[in-house]
């Protein structure tokens, strides 16, 4: 879709914000380039150039000699502009894995530091632990910390961006009001909340199967939680408080029945799968390593998962009737083909709808990719916003 610049009727600041904006998504253009996509004037598009370079937001990588006359310069966006770091918190449970996984990366999206740790948030405050981690990354990167314009942070709860809460969360200290303006005071730079889940669904749509989908529903199956993230056109549908898609709480039993609260956590939630192992003699310290060794040993094991996968699935298809369900999270990831050879099969049994149920493609903690995605995409919108402010 190519992008509106400039003629008499728009501002310069307009002009400079759509070569800006070229720069970032394909960059290593020349002034010719640029022209043709914006339909700048050769000189008004000089004078673009001229600013950006001067504004430390692009700078010359090249020259290119293949053409007659003399070299074209090549221009790029200054990947040292600005930088955006993503910190995943998760809740541990069962898993087993570091409480903490954290990036930065530069504007191109090149990734300068990266680490996971293990963070006692029972005994440290969430938003000392925070500035710490993102004091690492930084340190790691050598990067100056006034460069950090964004740290997208990912939680294992839902946000509700009215009121600036985390619920749902179970991480010590997640939940508490006033938390994340606090967060955001101690980093002393703009924050991003979202739900794992739907960060993982940006991952997703940028980086995997649903790069091409009109929308999809991404189920994940986590080490321990459940989610749903559901991409309308890439759009997420977040709901009224940031609760859409904790399929996890969705309760199973009857209200009539004198048996105790169920719901979908306790079908196919990292408790239950570990304890599924155990009744089926599949040896596993996690739930994903369970589901690992399963997958090319034991096909009762994986048929009794799928089955209970095909009820979440039910549920999402009746409401949303996706054209596309793919399956994310540590669980999918370690089940692969063979598991969703056998969700797609216990589908077609329970629910009448039909919808292409895919496995994700991302091989990668696609919650971090996702929040590093979502972060870069709010540090280049606030350059071009600043630059039309200006």
């Amino acid at each position: 879709m190519p992008r509106l610049a400039g003629s008499s009727k728009l501002l310069r600041a307009m002009n400079e914000s759509a070569a800006l904006a070229h720069l970032l998504d394909p960059g290593m253009l020349t002034r010719s380039d640029l022209r043709k996509l914006t339909a700048l004037s050769t000189p008004t598009i000089s004078e673009v150039l001229r600013r950006l370079t001067d504004a430390g937001l692009v700078t010359v990588v090249g020259h290119n000699s293949g053409r007659p006359g003399p070299n074209a310069e090549i221009y790029a966006a200054n990947p040292e502009a600005a930088y955006t770091a993503a910190v995943s918190v998760r809740d541990i449970g069962t898993s087993g894995t570091p409480s903490v996984a954290a990036a930065l990366c530069d504007l191109t999206g090149a990734v300068r530091a990266r680490f996971e740790s293990r963070v006692d948030f029972l005994a440290a405050q969430p938003a000392a632990a925070l500035v710490d981690v993102v004091a690492r990354l930084r340190d790691e990167a050598g990067v100056p910390g006034d460069r950090i314009r964004h740290v997208q942070l990912g939680v294992p709860g839902s946000y509700d961006a009215r009121t600036e809460t985390i619920r749902h969360v179970d991480v010590p200290g997640f939940a508490r009001a006033g938390l994340v303006p606090e967060i955001a005071a101690a980093l002393g730079t703009h924050i991003g909340v979202d739900n794992d889940v739907n960060l993982a669904a940006v991952a997703e749509r940028r980086r995997g199967t649903g790069r091409d989908a009109d929308g999809f529903a991404l189920l994940w199956i986590g080490q321990d939680g459940l989610g749903l993230a559901i991409d309308i056109a890439g759009t997420l549908i977040r709901g009224a408080r940031g609760g859409a898609g904790e399929i996890g709480y969705m309760p199973l039993y009857s209200p009539d029945s004198a048996d105790r609260k169920l719901d979908l956590q306790d079908l196919f939630g990292g408790a239950a799968i570990l304890e599924l192992a155990r009744d089926n003699g599949i040896a596993g310290d996690t739930p994903a390593a369970v589901v690992r060794a399963a997958a090319t040993t034991s096909g009762d094991f994986i048929t009794a998962l799928a089955d209970r996968i095909a009820i979440g699935l039910a549920a999402v298809t009746a409401v949303l009737d996706p054209y596309l369900v793919v399956l994310a999270g540590p669980i999918a990831q370690a089940g692969g083909d063979t598991l969703l050879a056998a969700v797609t099969a216990a589908a077609r049994r329970t629910a009448p709808l039909e919808s292409t149920i895919a496995v994700t493609s991302l091989d990668d903690d696609a919650v971090l990719l996702g929040a590093l995605d979502a972060g870069l995409t709010a540090v280049r919108e606030a350059l071009i916003t600043a630059i039309r402010d200006s």
